[in-house]
């Protein structure tokens, strides 16, 4: 065992060659201390107009990154309560709130107690903020809750809108809006009267590859679009679920699916169709006994421009919009999906035929269209899609089942109520704001 003066002497020659390893390093020029590194101002960004940039690094031939995102702190951010927790909601809407920069979730509405006390706890929503589908006084006393997103049956869209004009606050309802175009009237008038705004999620209105499809068409970059296909298409079961029930769905495939299709072709030209033929389909099945299966409609518009819209409930899930015009054509697979959209371009270069995918920043579609009627809240700005835009939509929809029913042509009058003087648009709001 060392004694006391060994351990001594063992410690202060390791403390003497600590100092001289300290020596030598220094004399080699040994990197300064981290905190005496100073980025350079390409990495370290700036503060412009209340968001932080970057300046592009990256080289000619890439394309640029898309700037950090700048979303308003917690305490700025309109609060929103949902009402309606099937699956729409708890697959994409809530989840959207995630990432939203506008837009926060304070509140929910069911009318499945223990489904929405477990999804407050999910989403960190009060318990207090919790209610069933009588609740809406309580939204009223609620100051946290700004705007109310309506996502349940259709056939609940109209009580449930005039409730939360009501209780004063700004409706976003999904599509379609109502299950009639005098239901949607009377949505319009009751938040006119309460001085709120009425927003109808088109999310496809606010995703990027189909306003990219608009920008291309009504600049003319292929010259008049002749012929345009919209495509919607999927298979059902279960006889029980709310879709297949008349009161509460309004009808069958045309309402649900069908409905991107007409409102997509109407949103990318900016026109109204002035005549529309249709067919309906259905089988003898049980699932068909109150709506229907499948419809085809061909709509005729000012320009000159032929659409051809499908849907089913009893085909193979297609959902495309392709667009024949003089100098080329333009194809969007998945256009009304959630995810997964792929913009294909053909055209004449030279004397060879080019096919082009043109790649576009992905945003959440909810996360957009939830933003944007947040915007317009802050803002005091109409919404892109406005209940007018709706209300169109549910009075082509008639036209669509006479046109069917009596089997000829149905001349369409100009839209009943506008927001636009111009010959564009005339039921729409000013574009959304791009996304980034």
């Amino acid at each position: 065992m060392p004694d006391d003066l060994t351990l001594l002497s063992r410690r202060t020659l390791m403390l003497a060659g600590g100092a001289t390893l300290a020596a030598v390093g220094g004399a080699q020029g040994a990197s300064p201390p981290q905190a005496a590194v100073k980025p350079a101002p390409v990495d370290t960004g700036r503060v412009e107009n209340g968001r932080v940039t970057f300046p592009n690094w990256r080289g000619p031939s890439d394309r640029p990154a898309a700037p950090p995102p700048a979303p308003l702190p917690p305490e700025r951010r309109v609060g929103f309560a949902v009402v309606g927790l099937g699956r729409l909601s708890l697959e994409e809407i809530l989840p959207a709130f995630g990432q939203t920069k506008k837009a926060k979730l304070v509140a929910l509405l069911s009318g499945s107690p223990d489904k929405a006390k477990l999804v407050a706890a999910q989403y960190g929503v009060k318990p207090e903020a919790v209610h069933g589908y009588d609740g809406f006084a309580a939204l009223a006393r609620n100051p946290e809750v700004q705007a109310v997103y309506i996502v349940t049956p259709n056939g609940l869209h109209r009580d449930h809108v005039l409730a939360a004009a009501g209780a004063g606050k700004h409706v976003l309802c999904e599509k379609p809006m109502a299950n009639s175009a005098a239901e949607a009237r009377a949505m319009i008038d009751a938040c006119a009267t309460a001085g709120v705004k009425l927003m109808i999620a088109y999310r496809c209105q606010y995703e990027t590859h189909n306003r990219e499809v608009t920008r291309l068409v009504r600049g003319g970059q292929y010259g008049k679009p002749k012929l345009i296909e919209a495509v919607n298409t999927q298979t059902m079961s279960l006889p029980e679920q709310w879709r297949l029930r008349r009161d509460l769905a309004g009808g069958g495939a045309l309402p649900d699916i069908g409905l991107y299709c007409l409102n997509g072709v109407r949103a990318l030209l900016g026109e109204e169709p002035v005549a529309v033929q249709a067919q309906i389909r259905s089988p003898e099945d049980p699932l068909y006994r109150e709506v229907e299966e499948t419809v085809a409609f061909t709509l005729r518009f000012p320009s000159g421009a032929l659409a051809q819209c499908n849907t089913s409930y009893g085909a193979h899930e297609t959902r495309r919009l392709a667009v024949q015009a003089e100098g080329g054509a333009i194809t969007l697979e998945n256009a009304f999906a959630y995810e997964g959209q792929r913009l294909i371009l053909n055209h004449r270069e030279g004397r060879s035929e080019a096919r082009e995918e043109r790649a576009l920043p992905v945003h959440n579609q909810f996360a957009l269209e939830i933003d944007h009627m947040a915007t317009c809240i802050l803002e005091d700005r109409s919404p892109r899609t406005p209940g007018e835009e709706g209300l169109q939509d549910q009075i082509l929809m008639e036209a669509i089942y006479e046109a069917a029913r009596t089997g000829g042509t149905v001349a369409l009058k100009p839209p009943e109520r506008t927001l636009q003087k111009g010959p564009l648009d005339l039921t729409r709001g000013p574009a959304p704001e791009d996304a980034g």
